[in-house]
């Protein structure tokens, strides 16, 4: 089996073909450019040579003599042998040569067309004589010398043969080649160069090495279960996987600014660096944000990557176990206030106090401490095991929880239900005190659900109240990296359904919050 070709030795033939290439046809034009300047430049000299010729007095008085050929070959002869031409012939109205380097063709008409001099223009051009192939110069000459006004008289034809003007070129062809050679040579040892540093820049690696590496690269980035975000010094997203795309919910993010894609708590995150981690909201759901950052150490922009992790199944985890928990307390403490009821009754009846055992049976209340009211039955029973939850918490911090509810909430709405009144009342449990009151009404009907929690607790500074819903804003001074997180998310929630959530000061003295949420028919 034929082994490939490596990388490098094909970077090298490749570029090395195509240096030859551009100086092979470099030198085909330059030659091509010095053989029509060494034509021009004959040109010019025997268009000059011709019209000195034709303006002589004593070619031109030779015409009326008797024998011309006697005056003009001599002096055509000398000034051929002096310009370096082939030949200088000069002819009659006839065409009749009356000057020619051979003398016997004296006398004879010109073996080519006259027609054109004798008609009073100049011409060039190569054509075949009795010399051979030439190129040459026609001019006419006119009775009154340079007079072109004059009667043409005759002609001056001057040449130089066609293999004198390839000599010429030939003589100049070997500076040439020694150039194109030197920079043919050059070119493929600057293609060698080239090849090497390419070679090391890819860390050695051939092509299938590479679609391989790339390869692998890409299955692994779209499988993680990792959203991965990589932004270049531009600012623009250059990669993203899919769990990314899922995470930020925006479609494709390759090729977008990260300013026009990117939250601002995320993109925040993104610029700062967060090596350990910062919860953040994507959208509605909460994940953990780290970042290497978008800038060095002098303040450049250099890019980096974001890494997304996914924490609603572990904050809905967390969310589920802190319930359970306070279920747990509530139900020991029913059990606990269950058994302290049944020792009197049972010390009563010891007694033979019949009539109070009865009496105190009857003012013991049924439903205990996880009883909502029965108002909270409207929600539905989701919303009311979630209010008996709250209410064991409550229960258990000492704050007082009442609920009140009217109406039942559309079933699409139950969720976004369950997030707005689990978070606001977690706000407010946390806000109060022991012996503090906590409010819950909820109004439903078919058009939208408002929620309304107040508390008698600190309440909301006044200058916190505008950005109470931002993510990342807590009235909590410890741990702020992961509060901030609750109100945001209500707030958001209430948004995509078309409502809104708001905050102010409550009757009971602490805060009001409240939320509306229109039904799904009523969100655009």
């Amino acid at each position: 089996m034929v082994r490939a070709l490596s990388l490098r030795l094909q970077l090298l033939l490749l570029q090395a073909l195509i240096v030859c290439v551009v100086t092979l046809g470099a030198g085909i034009v330059t030659v091509w450019i010095q053989e029509s300047a060494i034509r021009d430049s004959y040109r010019e000299r025997m268009v000059g040579v011709a019209l000195s010729i034709a303006r002589l007095p004593v070619i031109v008085e030779a015409f009326d003599d008797p024998d011309p050929s006697a005056a003009i070959q001599p002096v055509a002869e000398v000034i051929r042998e002096a310009s370096a031409l082939t030949y200088v012939v000069v002819t009659d109205l006839d065409g009749i040569r009356l000057s020619h380097p051979n003398p016997d063709r004296i006398g004879e008409i010109v073996s080519t067309d006259p027609s054109i001099p004798l008609s009073g223009q100049v011409w060039s051009g190569t054509e075949t004589g009795t010399l051979g192939q030439s190129y040459r110069v026609k001019v006419p000459v006119f009775a009154d010398g340079d007079d072109e006004t004059a009667p043409v008289i005759g002609a001056v034809s001057v040449g130089v043969l066609e293999s004198e003007l390839a000599a010429d070129l030939q003589s100049r062809l070997p500076g040439l080649f020694l150039a194109f050679g030197g920079a043919a040579v050059a070119g493929v040892f600057g293609a060698a160069w080239v090849s090497a540093l390419i070679r090391r820049r890819i860390l050695g690696l051939e092509p299938d090495e590479i679609a391989e590496l790339v390869g692998e690269r890409e299955t692994m980035l779209h499988r993680l279960s990792e959203g991965v975000i990589r932004v270049d010094h531009r600012g623009i997203v250059t990669s993203a996987n899919d769990a990314a795309e899922r995470l930020i919910g925006r479609g494709t993010l390759a090729g977008r600014r990260a300013d026009e894609t990117l939250d601002g708590p995320l993109l925040q995150a993104m610029e700062d660096g967060e090596p350990e981690g910062r919860l953040v909201l994507a959208g509605e759901r909460p994940v953990i944000a780290r970042s290497t950052g978008l800038r060095d150490d002098r303040g450049r922009m250099v890019g980096g990557t974001l890494l997304l992790r996914d924490h609603s199944e572990l904050h809905e985890a967390l969310r589920s176990m802190d319930g359970q928990q306070s279920l747990t307390e509530g139900l020991r403490a029913q059990a606990h206030e269950f058994a302290n009821s049944l020792h009197v009754v049972s010390g009563l009846l010891e007694l033979g106090a019949w009539d109070d055992a009865r009496e105190f049976i009857a003012q013991v209340r049924p439903g205990g401490p996880l009883d909502p009211g029965p108002d909270a039955a409207t929600l539905g029973s989701e919303v009311t095991a979630l209010l008996s939850v709250k209410l064991a918490r409550a229960r258990e911090l000492d704050v007082a929880l009442d609920v009140v509810a009217h109406g039942t909430p559309p079933p699409d709405s139950v969720g976004d239900l369950i997030t707005v009144v689990g978070n606001l009342v977690d706000n407010a449990l946390e806000a109060c005190r022991p012996g503090d009151r906590l409010r819950v009404a909820v109004d439903a009907d078919d058009h939208a659900v408002r929620v309304r929690v107040d508390d008698s607790g600190a309440g909301v500074p006044d200058a916190l109240r505008a950005r109470v819903f931002d993510e990342g804003v807590s009235t909590k001074g410890t741990n702020a990296r992961s509060r901030g997180i609750g109100l945001a998310l209500v707030r958001r929630v209430a948004r995509r359904r078309g409502g809104d959530a708001r905050v102010e000061r409550s009757p009971l003295g602490g805060a009001r919050f409240e939320v509306v949420l229109p039904a799904a028919e009523r969100v655009s």
